[in-house]
């Protein structure tokens, strides 16, 4: 099977920009994993580069199209962090708007493991988790109510395309029963415009670097709930009890260790019941990784699915008040399903 080839101009494009020299020829490699965007290795003759351009539609199993422009969001949510924690990002070294791309460092994966791998092989390193909870809650408190950034990033109909519609609505549409708590988090999420929002915080977007945790892939950058980055990434813990199960008491000691980094640097901030609105949020992301348009690759039997169903339809018809409401929910059915085996 012949190699993918790179899009036309790519290579004049880094002889342009002065990442490759004239003479120069760079191997490129298309890298796996992306579904939003493709990402090319380049092999140049100083530091490797990637170069990462978004997709229109959404290399998944359902018609999911999004704007293209999230790219240029996502390179500005990188420069906006940058002046926040500055080792938490990659640096952009050239970004072309109109073609939706940018070119970043190549972080190798043995200086640079993905946390999702660490955790597939229950390595549950809560100072990670800690570190995650306190840099998400830094770029909340250094946005929050920030109007210059709240209308460079007003970007309501992208993070409705890509994020409120494929994960709650799209949910709502394969449980009626449920419309309408789904419906309300769509409405209550949209709502609340407070800070600085990722969008996509996960363990396969986050790097363990040497200097902590590398935030990649801010394609739903958005100034909006801060709730729905906490609740986002805690819901990964949850799921992957049922994932490896050997490492449930890791998984439950990120979550607590990534709710208590996030609290913290928050604690005496106004925060308007951020973990109000987490909690309640957290179990309608859940059904959503099941049922969704972006359902998680590695629950794949019936049982693991049913049992994500049951909790999360018991907390969206009796809403959490904390999330620690919905963590002890999902150790008793955790229990309850040992009880059975």
């Amino acid at each position: 099977m012949n190699e993918p080839q790179p899009p036309r101009g790519f290579l004049a494009l880094l002889r342009q920009c002065g990442l490759v020299g004239p003479q120069e020829q760079p191997a490129f490699s298309l890298l796996s994993g992306g579904v939003s965007s493709d990402i090319w290795w380049v092999d140049r003759k100083h530091r490797p580069v990637c170069i990462k351009q978004a997709l229109a539609k959404l290399k998944v199993a359902t018609d999911w199209y999004v704007p293209v422009e999230r790219n240029a969001y996502e390179v500005a949510w990188f420069q906006t962090v940058a002046r926040i924690a500055p080792d938490s990002v990659p640096e952009i070294l050239f970004h072309d708007p109109q073609a939706g791309l940018f070119v970043m460092p190549y972080l190798p994966p043995k200086q640079y493991p993905s946390w999702k791998s660490e955790l597939r092989h229950g390595r549950c390193d809560t100072t990670v988790a800690r570190s995650v909870g306190e840099i998400m809650a830094r770029i909340h408190f250094a946005t929050a109510d920030d109007d210059t950034i709240a209308t460079r990033f007003a970007t309501d109909h992208i993070f409705h395309a890509i994020r409120l519609e494929p994960y709650l609505e799209a949910t709502a549409d394969v449980h009626p029963d449920l419309r309408s708590p789904l419906m309300a988090l769509v409405t209550e999420t949209a709502a609340h415009r407070q800070a600085l929002v990722h969008g996509d915080i996960s363990p396969k977007n986050i790097l363990v670097g040497p200097e902590g945790p590398v935030f990649l892939d801010a394609e739903c950058a958005w100034y909006g709930d801060p709730a729905f980055d906490l609740a986002f990434c805690l819901n990964h813990f949850l799921l992957k009890c049922l994932w490896v199960p050997d490492a449930v008491d890791g998984f439950l000691a990120c979550f607590d260790a990534m709710h208590a980094g996030y609290a913290g640097v928050l604690e005496g901030f106004s925060t308007d019941d951020i973990g109000g609105r987490a909690a309640r949020l957290l179990p309608g992301l859940m059904l959503g990784r099941i049922d969704g348009k972006s359902p998680v690759e590695y629950l794949t039997e019936a049982s693991a699915k049913k049992r994500v169903r049951k909790t999360s339809k018991a907390l969206l018809t009796e809403p959490p008040e904390t999330l620690s409401d919905v963590r002890d929910a999902w150790v008793g059915e955790l229990k309850l399903g040992a009880g059975d085996e």
